[in-house]
């Protein structure tokens, strides 16, 4: 029997304008099983990085049940919600978010510390398989954006997460770049049993995955 982890249910948000509230989710739900790849296609401004940001916690809906390995966030408080998101959550956003005074190595294994998981040794593994290996006693400061992007997928890695998600988490790489980071996170998932929900707006990186679902007008169809 399939293992869900993430169960998201009639999914309400909006955001106040001058306009008056702006509806991004109308009655969204989507679940997500341990070992399942997911992607997320839309236009811009369609919704997806704010579902993003709700599975992982980091916002709350208007209405609906979140529920992560069976418990529901939906209602939790902020420190609850960042408890769960740090033992059970990598988050892989646009923006980098490196801590600049950190050097490569000690960014890649914060979130491992963070969650009591630090694991020298699978570290040093995700490095090379990153092509990071030389780099880790750089700050972020002197990467380049690509190389940046990097650190943060191995950062959100490195504890070993429940759920991976990603948003456009190839997006400033080269494509030969970009596809081995999107092999190196289904191997992961594989070795793993996580789950993993990415958004992109690639046809290409989003055949790679297990499902396909698309936003449009605050609502999910199956793509």
């Amino acid at each position: 029997m399939a293992n869900t982890l993430l169960d998201m249910r009639d999914i309400r948000k909006s955001y106040p304008s001058d306009d008056g509230p702006q509806h991004v989710l109308n009655g969204v739900s989507l679940h997500l099983d341990a070992g399942e790849t997911l992607a997320l296609t839309g236009e811009s401004g369609s919704g997806k990085s704010t579902l993003l940001h709700l599975a992982g916690g980091l916002d709350q809906p208007d209405s609906g049940e979140i529920l992560l390995g069976g418990r529901d966030i939906s209602d939790m408080d902020d420190a609850a919600r960042a408890a769960v998101r740090r033992h059970s959550v990598g988050l892989v956003f646009q923006q980098f978010n490196l801590v600049p005074s950190l050097t490569v190595g000690a960014n890649i294994a914060l979130q491992a510390r963070l969650a009591d998981r630090h694991d020298p040794a699978f570290c040093d593994a995700l490095s090379g398989r990153l092509g990071l290996s030389d780099l880790l006693h750089r700050y972020p400061e002197q990467l380049s954006g690509g190389q940046q992007q990097r650190v943060a997928i191995a950062r959100a890695l490195a504890p070993r997460p429940a759920l991976i998600l990603a948003d456009e988490p190839t997006g400033n790489l080269d494509e030969a770049t970009g596809d081995s980071v999107l092999t190196l996170l289904l191997d992961l998932v594989r070795e793993t049993d996580a789950g993993l929900l990415m958004v992109t707006h690639s046809p290409r990186l989003a055949n790679r995955l297990s499902r396909r679902m698309h936003l449009t007008l605050g609502a999910l169809s199956v793509a």
